[in-house]
């Protein structure tokens, strides 16, 4: 099969969620505040606005006029914010620091130890580098990733729960290609979420474009659940719970073996893809950027843009999916 598939394609059969307490789940999916949400993404977006830009002297001049994004690439600020977010929490937090040139890197690494199992590990991450203020891209990730962590932190669970705040995404996933290649030890990264641009949502019949080869609703009001045939499962999973829980209109695409085709480079372009290419799993969680959003990587990347209520959805169904992986709540 040379290109990405809807889940709903491959599977006759709904799968099953063996041991999943849906009740205590919504609970825990019930917790996410939306207004919470919204503040958040607000203060990661202030923290872009007032920060210094990524120098981009190692740019051509002719690269930096096709490319103007790449000189306002901000990070340090945001990276701040996470932080004191997560010790705000009481989470055991760390950073690993790379310095190669000609991007540097400061991964933030926030973790709830699991009760029986903590060698197995649940990611959740989002990158918080941005482009001019970066209210999609990826202020809601941010947002999505602080707000599951203040809810979490109020449950036990077997696995051990892990935050991630991977840096400098916008260069060519940097960060994340870092982290997981350094992966070394006893413990075992047992599932991963990625989240990247999860709150621009339009529901005006033919504001979706199809990513080429891939058939797709045309209308902008779906989160696009991306996974690979390792991951297959964990994509399984995420579509049951909601089918079950009713939070979000959600579409499951399978990508092939790695996810590297010809006709699926698009689904390639965020933090899972170094955990894809190095075997691990990991479901990539998005609106779909700019086969939706006119705003991508432009000044115009703005909160006004910003669908609060189905943003909320993702984050509750996200809240729903961790917590079952990591065995719990307890």
């Amino acid at each position: 099969m040379a290109g990405a598939t809807l889940l709903g394609v491959l599977s006759c059969s709904r799968p099953v969620l063996e041991g999943a307490q849906l009740e205590q789940l919504a609970e825990v999916a019930g917790q996410v505040d939306g207004d919470r949400l919204m503040d958040t993404v607000s203060e990661v977006v202030k923290a872009h606005q007032e920060d210094t830009p990524v120098p981009c002297s190692w740019l051509t001049e002719d690269q930096r006029s096709r490319h103007e994004q790449v000189c306002h690439l901000t990070r340090e600020k945001a990276g701040a914010l996470m932080q004191r977010r997560f010790e705000a929490l009481g989470l055991s937090v760390r950073r690993e620091e790379a310095t190669n040139a000609p991007h540097p890197t400061s991964n933030l690494i926030a973790e709830m130890r699991g009760t029986t199992r903590p060698e197995e590990v649940v990611l959740l991450g989002a990158h918080y580098d941005a482009f001019y203020a970066g209210a999609d891209d990826n202020s809601t990730g941010v947002a999505a990733v602080l707000e599951l962590a203040r809810v979490l932190s109020g449950y036990k669970f077997d696995r051990t729960v892990r935050f991630v705040g991977f840096d400098m995404e916008e260069f060519g996933l940097v960060g994340s290609t870092r982290y997981i290649t350094g992966q070394n030890g006893p413990e075992r990264i047992v599932a991963s979420m990625v989240f990247d641009c999860i709150g621009y949502y339009d529901t005006r019949e033919g504001s979706q474009q199809s990513l080429p080869g891939l058939p797709a609703p045309t209308t902008g009001d779906f989160l696009a659940v991306f996974g690979n045939d390792v991951s297959s499962q964990r994509v399984s999973e995420i579509f049951a719970l909601n089918e079950a829980l009713k939070l979000a209109k959600v579409t499951p695409v399978i990508s092939p073996r790695d996810g590297t085709t010809p006709l699926t480079g698009d689904l390639m372009r965020s933090d899972h893809a170094p955990f894809w290419l190095t075997g691990h799993e990991a479901i990539f969680l998005t609106d779909t950027a700019n086969f939706r959003n006119r705003h991508y990587h432009q000044p115009t990347d703005t909160m006004d843009t910003l669908n609060p209520a189905y943003f909320r959805r993702t984050v509750q169904l996200s809240a729903a999916t961790i917590a079952y992986w990591a065995g719990g709540p307890r």
